[in-house]
């Protein structure tokens, strides 16, 4: 009996074993499946690439210029200068030891940069020059094992290179380093792509000299590259973006686009958004006999013409350098240190400038530094700005009626502190609620939106979804959600998670959710235009590219496309218009607008707090002030949103008057431009 016991058991182990074979075969097959797959489909046109490389004698050359970038009045603002550089493509046949005569040559006619030579790279080097002294290095007991094919070439090779000694390599001068960098540079990467030596700081001499020896430099040649240049140097710059060699992360991306992994891309903002317009069509060439021929030309990418005003993008980042350290010597500044601005066409999208300036003291003095793409990035608490879309909220839920009357007064909530105005407004309207900029009155609206009877000292919990009901309008005047502009980041802000009726009732202040300053421009241009918002763009037209020194033919026009209409009725939002209007003209706001005619606009201050120490914890009470506004107002050609973070300490009985005076310079500049 306990033998058939046994034997049954010894039975199951074996089927088990076999199970978890077979599963094994089966997992072993499926990743197997799975990386052919990957390689024959979503790496096929890498692959097909790779081989047409290595099978053909067809090569791309490495560079193209890219296409021009300029300003709405087709101000050039980034073009290309061509650059000599020296390269290597390595001929057919060529033997390790004439690349390495190559590269003395080469060393003792430029000057080359080797500081990234490594003691690998330098031990190759000494393994080429002194191959046959080098087989010494190996005992005999290991070319037997060699012969009788127990050790390969690799492994002779990695015996040979850990034999080397420091010692063996003291014997090189800066110049056979510099040789033996050359060298490294010459066989880095595939061997039929074309090699850099050297590109930068290259002199008339070392070019003449490469140049009338190069029947005895095989492989070597000089072309022409290009790099960008700006003409209004660094205005407006971080926008324009850089271009960079492919990133690994990007690696594959780019390859499966048909890229190669030398090719110099847009890797930020508008370089890294408008790539596909930008890049250039590479020229081909064949090799035969060791001489290059060219079998096609390449051709400079198109060029793009942006919606910005390069002249009012340049005063606008002047004044904020200006009044960004003038504003440091107000009284209760300290923790003041960021403007950000947007200019925009509220009946197009157009953006004609958008800008941010950051002050830091550094020896001493007060230093600005561009920061204009956290206009895109950096959400801030806009303040009583938003009452506009507030006031719409309460017009469309019938909570309030046009030209309705409440007491401004402080309201007192169960167990929360008193909520009241700036001042005791006493007994107002909607359109003085607006330009006096009233809390009360939109605390009191928004109780009635979320059915609640007020009275003093109430127990309020419930809001029934009139949070819900007030971001709704909000989204559709571009707060809360994503702006859509033609730039590789953007953002939503931060969306505030409960609703509790405190919340609620900050949240109509612009007091809760936070909105970066395009978003908040967005909201402005919403209502400047009785409530359709246009989509943010920054791409006016494309174009051909023109072999001479202007613009060339037009192939595409960027068309303004609504992003959201305001639900709403046009009385209600004219009502709204006409408490900006009163803002500007007898308001809070009368003096924002300067020189500008038929403005309309709304100051924010909002409550706000900073990291003062450094520690990651916003930790201070401070006040940010915000300006919205627009001009002419029954036909608006711009509209401003202008942010001053931190202005001053909340604690402060003293302000600034920077944020008016700097708010007027803009606005007057911009009149001055356009009328």
């Amino acid at each position: 009996m306990n033998k058939n016991i046994r034997k049954k058991n010894i039975k199951d182990i074996v089927n088990k074993r076999i199970d978890i074979y077979q599963v094994a075969v089966y997992v072993s097959f499926l990743i197997l499946t799975i990386s052919i797959g990957n390689i024959i489909i979503l790496k096929n046109s890498y692959y097909t690439e790779l081989l047409q490389k290595k099978t053909s004698n067809v090569y791309e050359f490495a560079t193209v210029p890219r296409g021009r970038i300029y300003d709405r009045n087709y101000n050039l603002l980034v073009d290309n200068k061509e650059v000599a550089t020296i390269y290597y493509l390595k001929p057919n046949k060529i033997t390790a030891r004439k690349e390495l005569d190559i590269s003395k040559m080469v060393a003792n006619i430029l000057k080359v940069d080797y500081k990234k030579l490594t003691e690998r790279m330098l031990k190759d080097y000494y393994l080429v020059e002194n191959s046959k002294e080098c087989n010494s290095l190996i005992t005999n007991e290991e070319w037997d094992k060699y012969y009788d094919r127990k050790l390969n070439d690799n492994d002779i090779y990695y015996l040979k290179l850990s034999r080397i000694t420091i010692e063996m390599l003291n014997k090189y001068s800066e110049n056979d380093k510099e040789a033996a960098y050359i060298y490294y540079l010459m066989n880095n990467g595939y061997s039929y792509e074309e090699k850099i030596i050297k590109k930068d700081d290259l002199t008339d001499e070392e070019l003449a000299s490469i140049a009338d020896n190069l029947e005895e430099l095989s492989g070597i040649y000089i072309k022409y590259d290009w790099e960008r240049v700006y003409p209004y140097g660094d205005v407006f710059r971080s926008i324009l973006g850089n271009i960079s060699k492919i990133s690994k992360e990007d690696k594959d991306y780019y390859l499966d686009k048909g890229y190669s992994l030398n090719d110099i891309v847009g890797v930020s903002y508008l370089e890294k958004q408008y790539e596909d317009i930008l890049k250039g069509t590479k020229g081909t060439y064949k090799i035969e006999n060791d001489e290059i021929v060219t079998l096609s030309k390449g051709e400079r990418g198109n060029d793009i013409v942006l919606t910005i005003d390069i002249k009012l993008q340049q005063e606008i980042e002047k004044i904020l350098t200006n009044e960004i350290i003038n504003m440091k010597k107000d009284p209760n500044t300290d923790l003041f240190n960021h403007i950000y601005v947007v200019i925009k066409d509220p009946q197009s999208g157009e953006i004609l400038a958008m800008a941010g300036r950051e002050v830091i003291k550094l020896n001493g003095n007060w230093n600005s530094y561009d920061v204009t793409p956290q206009v895109l990035t950096n959400p801030v608490t806009p303040g009583s700005i938003v009452k506009g879309a507030s006031m719409l909220v309460g017009y469309n839920e019938n909570a309030i009626k046009i030209g309705e009357y409440q007491v401004d007064e402080c309201i007192k909530l169960y167990s929360k502190p008193k909520k009241c105005s700036w001042i005791t407004l006493g007994r107002i309207n909607d359109i003085t609620a607006i330009s006096q900029s009233s809390n009360v009155y939109q605390f009191k609206t928004a109780m009635k939106v979320a059915g609640l009877n007020y009275y003093y000292n109430a127990n309020l919990t419930d809001t029934n979804g009139a949070l819900e009901k007030y971001r709704k309008t909000f989204n559709e005047f571009g707060l809360g959600v994503k702006t859509g502009i033609d730039l590789p980041v953007d953002s939503i802000g931060n969306i505030g998670k409960s609703d509790a009726i405190d919340l609620l009732l900050n949240y109509t202040i612009g007091q809760y959710d936070t909105y970066t300053t395009m978003q908040i421009s967005e909201y402005m241009s919403t209502l400047a235009t009785g409530g359709t918002r246009y989509k943010p763009h920054l791409l006016k037209e494309i174009h051909a590219p023109d072999d001479k020194e202007k613009i060339g033919t037009l192939i595409y026009e960027t068309e303004k496309e609504i992003a959201s209409t305001v639900v709403t009725k046009e009385e209600y939002i004219k009502r709204v218009q006409l408490g900006f209007r009163e803002a500007t003209t007898t308001g809070l706001a009368v003096r924002y607008m300067g020189n500008a005619y038929k403005t309309a606009g709304k100051t924010g201050t909002s409550e706000t707090f900073a990291d003062t120490n450094g520690d990651g914890i916003i930790d201070t009470p401070t006040i940010t002030n915000s300006f919205v506004g627009y001009y002419p107002y029954d036909n608006p050609k711009m509209s401003i949103a202008i942010i001053f973070p931190n202005i001053v300490s909340s604690d402060s009985s003293r302000r600034t008057y920077g944020n008016i005076r700097t708010t007027r310079e803009i606005v007057n500049k911009f009149f001055e431009l356009y009328g």
